[in-house]
């Protein structure tokens, strides 16, 4: 198929529709990839016998590299060909998902997830970034909404798809289950899509690539590993000071340069800088729930994995609908009111949240798991709208990008922090008193270990302490989101521009608003 230099130009190709396809699987395979492993980790406690931290890991992983090469990724396929890419990154993927079903213990998982992080950093700006060339202006804004839906779609499938299939398959099936959709969508982008590139596109800025991964990668290390050995542990304070010499270096090369991948300049934009801020902290929060919610589900109240899923939609449910009403209440109200608003709302569900106790029941938990959601849709919806509406039309790839690196930047460290916080409390706190060692150890490696080791030992006090010292940990957990939440919510009423976003912004639901477009970076 010819290689087409990107110069707006678009033909009205009849198998359009059927390439798009492709792409909505794919990104939808994508979206319930970043959700569908949170049902499975308590049964990889199980089965692999894996640590909190290394459950933490394997959630991390992703998600870190994810981060780290979402915007180069966009600049190899602006030099290289984004249809080609696209189908390195379907690859990769494809990679991935079979080492993670083949995996035999859980660094081999790990390792299959920091593949396919690889491989969906290319995949989500290309899927996006290859449409100009199938639809005419006309069509496109159709396009992006279908791929941005397909999406948005996974998160909430994700939890029941998996707890399906580890109710009847074994637990490598949550990865099994991505490899016919990738298939499909590496052949028909082979078939069906054209191949796009972009001579004027900046190289690739591997130094700052490299300084991003290993920073990152470093903070949440020590983060994860400071609840074992410590945080005056000279393995942690080391990797902590490694991180923070990196994440330095990164910010003063790209102050430097001409075209930088991260446009830190953006950051000197009030309107921009404090909407990213209040967007990076709702998926703090959102993915630091969806880490600590399936053990309690799980372990606690005794649902299998199917039920776990099902018993996360409130929360999902809650933001689908702030995302439906969030629009029309900031038209009337303002995006600084509305922001406000959403994070005083998510902090009140952290606050009752941390009431939860062991003899709750599921119903209390469904109801400040809706008004978590109710609350992180309200301050998403429109701080996202809101830094982009901040853009020079020519800044938006750049800006667009950044904000979503700070996105997925607040979800690993939410995953690390509160997991490792949760951890802490929880290994303090139960009571393994006349255990052997052994035994003892392995209790305090998740609930699930300690429901495990009281099985065996037939001790019922050592379930009750486990279910009693994961609810405490998990209301400390809830109280810092409060915290962290109530707490933005006082710049954000103080400081946020008080009117709804510009026209130009509101309209923004393209690339900018799901990911950087072929421009990113530059």
């Amino acid at each position: 198929m010819a290689t087409v230099i990107d110069r707006g130009e678009t033909r009205r190709d009849p198998r359009r529709w059927w390439a798009l396809g492709a792409l909505v699987a794919s990104m939808l395979t994508l979206g319930f990839d970043m959700t569908i492993l949170n049902v499975a980790l308590p049964t990889m406690a199980d089965r692999l016998g894996a640590t909190t931290g290394q459950q933490q890991w394997t959630a991390d992983a992703y998600v870190v590299v994810f981060a780290a090469l979402m915007l180069p990724a966009g600049l190899l396929g602006d030099r290289f060909g984004r249809r080609r890419m696209l189908i390195t990154g379907l690859g990769i993927f494809l990679a991935g998902s079979l080492a993670g079903a083949l995996a035999g213990d859980v660094n081999q998982v790990i390792a299959a997830r920091t593949v396919m992080g690889v491989g969906a950093a290319l995949i989500t700006p290309l899927a996006l970034s290859v449409l100009p060339s199938l639809f005419a202006p006309d069509e496109q804004g159709r396009a992006i909404a279908l791929v941005s839906t397909g999406s948005a779609l996974g998160l909430p499938l994700g939890p029941i798809i998996g707890g399906w299939l580890l109710d009847h398959f074994w637990w490598g099936s949550v990865f099994l289950i991505n490899v016919p959709m990738v298939a499909v969508g590496i052949a028909a982008c082979a078939l069906l899509l054209p191949e796009t590139v972009d001579p004027a596109s900046p190289r690739v800025d591997v130094r700052s690539t490299a300084f991003t991964a290993a920073g990152l990668g470093a903070l949440i290390y020590a983060i994860i590993e400071a609840p074992e050995r410590g945080w005056a542990d000279p393995l942690v304070l080391g990797t902590l000071t490694g991180s923070a010499v990196l994440l330095t270096g990164l910010v003063l090369r790209e102050r430097r340069m001409e075209r930088p991948l991260l446009d830190m300049a953006l950051l000197a934009r009030r309107g921009f800088l404090l909407n990213t801020i209040a967007a990076t902290l709702v998926m703090f929060v959102l993915s630091g729930l969806l880490f600590v919610l399936p053990p309690y589900l799980q372990a606690v109240l005794g649902n299998d994995t199917l039920g776990t899923g099902v018993r996360l939609l409130p929360l999902v449910l809650g933001l689908a609908v702030a995302a439906k009403l969030a629009p029309p209440v900031t038209t009337r109200f303002g995006a600084r009111a509305t922001v406000a608003a959403g994070l005083v709302v998510l902090a009140f569900a952290g606050l009752l949240g941390t009431r939860t106790t062991t003899g709750s029941g599921y119903g209390f938990t469904a109801l400040w798991l809706s008004v978590a959601g109710l609350g992180s849709g309200f301050a998403l919806v429109p701080s996202m709208t809101g830094a982009l509406a901040t853009l020079p039309r020519d800044r938006a790839g750049s800006g667009s990008g950044l904000l979503l690196t700070m996105r997925q930047v607040g979800s690993a460290i939410g995953i690390a922090l509160l997991g490792s916080l949760l951890s802490g409390v929880f290994r303090d706190r139960l009571d393994v008193t006349g255990l052997p060692a052994g035994a003892a150890g392995t209790a305090g490696d998740s609930v699930v270990a300690a429901h495990l080791v009281a099985a065996r030992t037939g001790s019922d006090r050592l379930a009750a302490s486990a279910d009693s010292a994961y609810v405490h940990g998990m209301g400390l957990v809830l109280l810092v989101c409060a915290i962290a939440a109530l707490v933005s919510a006082l710049p954000a009423a103080a400081l946020l521009p008080g009117g709804e976003p510009s026209a130009r912004g509101a309209s923004r639901t393209g690339p900018e608003m799901v990911t950087p477009g072929p421009d990113a970076g530059q």
